[in-house]
């Protein structure tokens, strides 16, 4: 029997990895694997993994391995958003504003109300301390949303994948706004201004024919440690580095360079980054102290699982409906309001970014231990409500335009089809 050759498994590998199914499936055994290691009888093990401190003390990165996975690892996956937002602004569902209208509002409306109800719910609580955090259920899993979309929502129209995938790149470049604006607690001017620069020498070099990795990653690493230097959070490096490839074909390339990077660098993303942030971020230990219980009284945790699930549930399918009834501005033909059930639960899986902003939110560990359980509960409880509401709406009977009746069925291009 012939054997299959090592680069035709090397090109099948790299193609499961840049699966959502792959990512999403990844991520869940990361952060169980984490739970229970932080919940066992070694759980000290793993608190001391993660304050252990690696790196060059000289070049002020004597990082512990948690900072170096959400500081360093992270800014990979940023990488990729950024990268993503390039091709969506420039070739993609953004590059037309007003197809990408609703969407977009949808984005500001599922980032306010989750916003507005986690400050509610604290000040209500009385826990003033706590508003710094109100930021961690604006956030959605682009990786993770999609995953469960493309697992429940076999048959449903691809233009509900595509509102949904432009509506949490929006979402996430609205997180990397707040981030940089609201956690960044100084700057060192001159830092950002050299890792601008860098960014500036990428920008120049990835546009010409000896763009090659051997040349890119050192330019990148150095916008990445300027970044870190300068105060802001060094994930931003990713997002500006990814935003500088072409989305168009230079040099008479047939394929956009967006697309060569976004396949060459998302199964890093996907195999090694996400799942180490998630095995890093994840392991709250309910063990020690007062159990769940003492975790449980934090008021962030109600906050941040109400905000996932039912601000961002308000937020995207309210703003939705008011702008497709007072305003021109449509859905796309084949999807409805109803549609959007599904996916404005698929919105509150908040997992990887939420983590972020929670690890930059507090100084103390039982609000951060309570909002990174309730980030998992909330994202979780959002896929387990939204899995069943899909696969009912991938059973019912559809019309070429949801937004209005009686207009005859016509083909359409499926999730899964």
């Amino acid at each position: 029997m012939q054997s299959t050759p090592p680069i035709r498994r090397r090109e099948r590998l790299a193609q499961s990895l840049r699966l959502e199914t792959t990512s999403g499936a990844l991520l869940l055994v990361a952060a169980a694997v984490a739970l229970i290691w932080a919940n066992s009888p070694w759980r000290d093990s793993y608190a001391a993994l993660m304050e252990t401190t690696v790196g060059p003390a000289a070049l002020h990165l004597d990082l512990s391995v948690a900072t170096w996975a959400a500081d360093g690892l992270l800014a990979i996956f940023f990488f990729v958003v950024g990268v993503e937002l390039k091709h969506e602004i420039v070739a993609g569902s953004l590059r037309n504003p007003r197809q990408a209208a609703v969407p977009v509002l949808a984005a500001v409306g599922g980032m306010a109300l989750p916003a507005l109800v986690y400050v509610g719910v604290v000040l209500a609580a009385g826990d003033p301390e706590a508003l710094t955090g109100w930021a961690i259920p604006a956030a959605t899993d682009i990786a993770f949303a999609l995953a469960v979309l493309a697992i429940f929502g076999r048959g449903l129209p691809t233009a509900l994948r595509t509102f949904l995938l432009t509506l949490a790149v929006v979402d996430d470049l609205l997180a990397i706004v707040v981030i940089a604006v609201f956690y960044t607690a100084g700057v060192q001017l001159l830092a950002l201004l050299g890792a601008l620069l860098a960014v500036a020498v990428f920008a120049l070099v990835v546009r010409t024919r000896w763009a090659r990795w051997w040349l890119l990653i050192p330019i990148a690493l150095v916008a990445w440690w300027l970044m870190h230097e300068s105060g802001v959070h060094a994930t931003i490096a990713g997002v500006l580095l990814g935003a500088v490839v072409p989305a168009k074909p230079v040099l008479g390339e047939s394929e956009t360079r967006t697309h060569r990077f976004e396949a060459a660098v998302r199964p890093w993303s996907t195999a090694i980054a996400l799942p180490i942030f998630a095995f890093c971020s994840a392991g709250v230990s309910v063990a020690d102290g007062g159990g769940f219980a003492e975790v449980a009284s934090q008021p962030v945790l109600l906050a941040v699982v109400a905000g996932l699930v039912l601000g961002k549930l308000v937020g995207v399918l309210g703003v939705t409906a008011i702008v497709t009834r007072v305003t021109p501005l449509r859905l796309p033909d084949g999807i409805g309001l109803r549609d959007l059930l599904p996916v404005a639960l698929l919105t509150g899986i908040g997992f990887t970014v939420s983590l972020l902003i929670t690890e930059l939110s507090f100084d103390d560990a039982a609000r951060t231990d309570a909002a990174k359980l309730a980030v998992l509960i909330g994202s979780g409880l959002a896929a387990v409500l939204a899995a069943p509401l899909l696969r009912w709406d991938a059973k019912q009977a559809r019309s070429a335009d949801m937004n209005e009746d009686g207009v005859a069925d016509a083909p359409q291009e499926r999730i899964g089809g």
